[in-house]
């Protein structure tokens, strides 16, 4: 009996799936979201980044560590604020250790808090872990996080050791004052990415503070518009010369979180954010409390992600399904490995969709921010589609919400959505959103497998 001749190697050889449908980032250290079905994702490996999202003072278990709080002696020792700072720090050195990485290898630290209070104690605790080195960061104030008691979270982006990815803490005079009590670098870099501190108009010199002159005139305030003096001062005077002098500018710019306290700010802010760029980074507006800044007085902070003018690694824009929410804005920037996302909203068609609005007729039908989230993940996953990867390769998902009441909802569409997989995510409660009536804004990034 003759044998079947084997098919030809290349007849049998396995086709590897389209990166649009891979899954390419690894979990780190996943715990359960207590009282719930979906799991957390304490970091992401992606490739030659790991990220370490939404990171507090937790056990995971208890919500703020129990040997934190001292409920019988709260005032015995360092203070509560400092005690959850060691307690984030420790959680984040284990993400990092996952892929043999430490404190040096971060790029970028943002923290955000409650309070002013925390501050301070803060940042001696973040001088102690990175010594002179630290990486350019953003802090902030916001409304509530996800844990009783908690006072500070952290978003970390590091380089995995050994990957290609030199860090590069940049030492030039950015041509404003550096505060000793924060201590950043003026800039850092990791292959072509370029990493510069949030960007406020704080006084450029100590001894004009605390704005600078160019933003307040005191004799005649009432003719000057401050949020446009301070987003002008911000992107002429401070973040051009940051970029420049780590080798980007300002069309370099590949993602930009802006921060501000005001909501009526936001029309003004963006005439001058796009007559700024010949195409726009990924925009994320995000709203602070009030006041949300280490200034009281201060309006708006900037911080942003760039590409080395001279590197290889180029911007594209991503179009998405839907339009952005504010017209002149893009829906994505692809660099290289990473898409980022500008701010999403469930807009469809130009308006907040329908299901997000409550029935008063009858309001106990319905969930709103299901309705809402699953709207934004459809159209960040037709994003995610055209950049050829998946949102399943997102490694930090920040969640802006008007009531974290809404959370165990929106978790819930997610655990769905990402198949069970563990979520890197950083749940917020904010004052207000840029669109009338929502309920939820997500901001994405995602990696693009090769």
């Amino acid at each position: 009996m003759k044998r079947p001749s084997r098919p030809k190697a290349s007849t049998v050889r396995a086709t590897r799936a389209p990166a649009s449908d891979r899954v390419a980032v690894e979990p780190l250290l996943p715990v359960p979201v207590p009282h719930t079905s979906a799991k957390l994702a304490r970091g992401i490996r992606a490739g030659r980044w790991v990220f370490a999202t939404g990171q507090a003072a937790t056990d995971y278990v208890n919500g703020i560590a129990a040997d934190l709080v001292q409920t019988e002696r709260p005032l015995n020792g360092e203070t509560m604020y400092k005690r959850q700072a060691r307690r984030i720090y420790r959680n984040v050195k284990e993400v990092l250790g996952k892929v043999g990485a430490s404190l040096p290898d971060v790029v970028r630290v943002d923290q955000y808090y409650t309070t002013e209070r925390a501050m301070h104690p803060y940042h001696e605790v973040r001088h102690e872990v990175f010594g002179s080195k630290i990486p350019p960061s953003t802090s902030n104030l916001h409304q509530r996080f996800s844990r009783t008691d908690q006072s500070i979270e952290l978003q970390v982006m590091a380089a995995v050791p050994g990957s290609g990815l030199k860090v590069k803490h940049e030492t030039f005079n950015p041509g404003y004052d550096i505060s000793a009590v924060s201590g950043y670098s003026p800039a850092l870099s990791a292959g072509d990415f370029r990493f510069v501190p949030g960007q406020t108009a704080e006084a450029s010199r100590d001894d004009e503070g605390p704005l600078d002159p160019e933003v307040r005139h005191p004799r005649a305030l009432w003719r000057q518009w401050p949020i446009k003096l301070e987003t002008q001062f911000i992107l002429q005077r401070k973040l051009k010369a940051s970029l420049e002098g780590a080798g980007a500018s300002l069309d370099s710019v590949v993602k930009a979180q802006v921060y501000l306290s005001d909501r009526e700010d936001v029309p003004a802010f963006n005439e001058v954010w796009l007559s700024t760029f010949k195409s726009p980074p990924a925009t994320t507006i995000i709203a602070t409390a009030k006041p949300g800044f280490a200034i009281n007085d201060l309006r708006i902070e900037i911080n942003t992600i760039s590409l080395a003018t001279q590197g290889k690694t180029k911007r594209e824009v991503i179009k998405g399904p839907e339009a952005p929410a504010f017209d002149g804005y893009v829906s994505a920037i692809k660099a290289g490995d990473l898409l980022f996302l500008s701010g999403m909203m469930a807009v469809e068609g130009g308006r907040l969709i329908d299901e997000a609005r409550v029935d008063e007729r009858q309001p106990f039908y319905g969930i709103p921010v299901k309705a809402e989230l699953r709207s934004i993940i459809r159209q960040a996953e037709a994003i995610c589609r055209s950049a050829g990867t998946s949102l399943r390769n997102a490694v930090r998902i920040q969640q802006f919400h008007t009531d974290l009441a809404d959370l165990p909802a929106a978790i819930e569409v997610w655990d769905e959505a990402m198949d069970h997989a563990p979520l890197p995510l950083s749940p917020i409660e904010v004052p207000w959103l840029p669109v009338p009536g929502a309920r939820v804004q997500v901001d994405l990034w995602v990696y693009v497998p090769e």
